[in-house]
Formats: C-alpha cells, sequence, structure tokens
C-alpha cells in the first residue's frame, strides 16, 4: 500500500468551523445559565469554596468533572 494512497479517513475540519462552533457553544450555554443555575450544578458536593473577609475562591471540580464526562459522551457520540 503507497504511503499517499487515499484511506478512508475524513479530512480534518478547518479551525475557523470549530472556532465557530465552540462561540455557539458558548452561547447556548450563557442562554441556558439561569437554567444551569436552578439544577444546581456549581453547588456539588467537592466543589471547594474557601471565604475569607475580602476573599472567595471557587474551584468547581465535582462540576469540572461531570462537565467533561458530558461533553466526552456528546462529541463521541458525534463522531460515530
Amino acid at each position: 500500500m503507497d504511503r499517499n494512497e487515499n484511506t478512508n479517513r475524513t479530512p480534518p475540519m478547518p479551525v475557523s468551523r470549530l472556532l465557530i462552533i465552540f462561540g455557539l457553544v458558548l452561547v447556548a450555554l450563557g442562554l441556558l445559565w439561569p437554567v444551569i443555575g436552578k439544577l444546581g450544578l456549581g453547588r456539588l458536593p467537592g466543589d471547594v469554596v474557601i471565604e475569607r473577609q475580602n476573599f472567595r475562591l471557587y474551584v468547581p471540580i465535582t462540576t469540572s468533572l461531570i462537565v467533561s464526562a458530558i461533553l466526552s459522551l456528546v462529541l463521541w457520540l458525534i463522531n460515530r
């Protein structure tokens, strides 16, 4: 088999298309933010909140894991 022979691979997605998709996802998340807040996402057990007098540190560990798992599943289903 020749190295340059075309296989059944799909061509890579152009960067401009990826940026447009990423932008649309961000807009959708912004519009859905009130609904996401009502679901309790962002205040899950495992999310670290440190509050001091003039300081607040929020590290959403559990929320990040859940969002990552959901996005991985959605992208896996799209690429099937």
